[in-house]
């Protein structure tokens, strides 16, 4: 190893032995112990083109080019019928509906926040950090770390590049990995002996040693799975082969989850059942489908929820895309999920109905139905779910 090399890998194992710590590692937590993964939706994904309100005139007129069809037996590419009133994108029939015909699925639209802003970053921040819009005590705090603090025997883990938002600012050291196919070991075992000895005999010797331990054992797990997964599977770079590999990590480790998708931000082009939004909810649900069939009888001790932002505005743009909106549509999914239904408040959607002419309303705010189904997922008092939503008033929805 030259002196370059050491010195990128010694600042690597600086900042990576922080997030690896003890919190991080393998828990003796029973294997039917709850489980909850939270989905972020980076973008503002559109939720009028996944669930289709077809009984709605003023969506065909508000959409000429991108509204689908109404649900009709002899069309594979119209919507297919959940209820009267609502119809899901047929690019997700083999993948969501048959969770939606075993009631594992439940859709909650008119969700969001109070953040009117628009604005991808400030509406995401508000979203990770729990807080009430515009009341943020602590720009560094999230409400997964005050989650997870508050349930100490809860192995907790973020499946992203870098520690998001959600998981900072808590009592607890939260790690996070990526899964964009660098399954390769971070360090040989020569170059881990190194490391470790540079802080041999200092304050931080155990952290160091912790972190090192936890890379390789991760990059070990995901090899292994990931071998197993490409027989004939997809390439790993694919929604699906990851949420098998993150299925793997939830089922026999850890119990609190986030990882985040992106590619929802859809302004020019965004298609119906064809183009870039119909590609991005095929791949969501083959990687759902893949997580819930990958954790096996545990998926009825798993709980999932899909959130992004906010919505898109009903109407389509010039461009044959549609703009930053509000209100949006979440998913729940889950073994012992209540669903099979459209769940929370409901609007008729017509042009009267819109927020400022414009976007779906929020009839359900996101702290207070995470509030309810954490409370109800792990049976957490109310002073508990406060600590970890400020001032939310909690709503139990029955969805678990």
């Amino acid at each position: 190893m030259n002196r370059r090399d050491f010195l990128r890998a010694a600042t690597a194992a600086a900042m990576a032995a922080p997030a690896f710590s003890f919190s991080g590692r393998l828990f003796a937590a029973p294997a039917s112990a709850p489980r909850f993964l939270l989905v972020f939706l980076r973008g503002g994904y559109d939720c009028n083109n996944l669930l289709v309100p077809y009984a709605s005139d003023f969506y065909y007129e508000s959409r000429p080019t991108l509204a689908i069809a109404r649900p009709d037996a002899g069309n594979v590419n119209s919507a297919i019928a959940l209820d009267s009133q609502w119809g899901l994108n047929p690019v997700l029939r083999d993948s969501i509906y048959p969770l939606w015909q075993k009631g594992q699925v439940a859709f909650v639209p008119f969700a969001g926040t109070d953040d009117l802003s628009r604005s991808h970053f400030e509406t995401q921040d508000n979203i990770e950090s729990g807080e009430p819009s515009g009341q943020r005590s602590d720009f560094r705090s999230g409400f997964m770390a005050r989650l997870s603090g508050q349930m100490s025997s809860v192995p907790s883990i973020a499946f992203t590049d870098a520690l998001p938002l959600t998981f900072q600012g808590g009592t607890r050291d939260i790690p996070n990995i990526s899964l964009r196919g660098n399954t390769k070991s971070v360090f040989d075992t020569r170059q881990a002996d190194i490391l470790a000895g540079m802080y041999r005999n200092t304050s931080l010797a155990s952290a160091a040693s912790d972190g090192l331990e936890l890379r390789q054992t991760v990059s070990k797990e995901l090899q292994a799975e990931m071998m197993k997964a490409n027989r004939g599977a997809p390439n790993a770079k694919n929604f699906a082969a990851e949420t098998q590999r993150i299925a793997t990590m939830m089922r026999d480790q850890y119990r609190l989850g986030f990882v985040d998708v992106g590619g929802w931000d859809t302004h020019v082009n965004q298609g119906n059942v064809t183009g870039g939004l119909a590609n991005n909810l095929a791949n969501l649900g083959k990687g759902l489908a893949a997580y819930a069939d990958a954790l096996g009888d545990e998926w009825n001790n798993t709980v999932v929820v899909v959130v992004s932002e906010f919505g898109r505005t009903f109407r389509e743009n010039g461009n044959k895309g549609t703009d930053h909106g509000h209100g949006t549509v979440y998913w729940v999914l889950g073994g012992k999920v209540n669903g099979g239904r459209i769940a929370g408040e409901q609007v008729a959607i017509n042009a009267q109905s819109l927020l400022q002419n414009r976007d779906y309303p929020v009839l359900t705010n996101y702290r207070d139905m995470l509030g309810g189904l954490l409370g109800r997922t792990w049976g957490l008092s109310g002073s508990q779910l406060q600590a970890v939503f400020p001032g939310a008033r909690p709503r139990d929805l029955q969805l678990a």
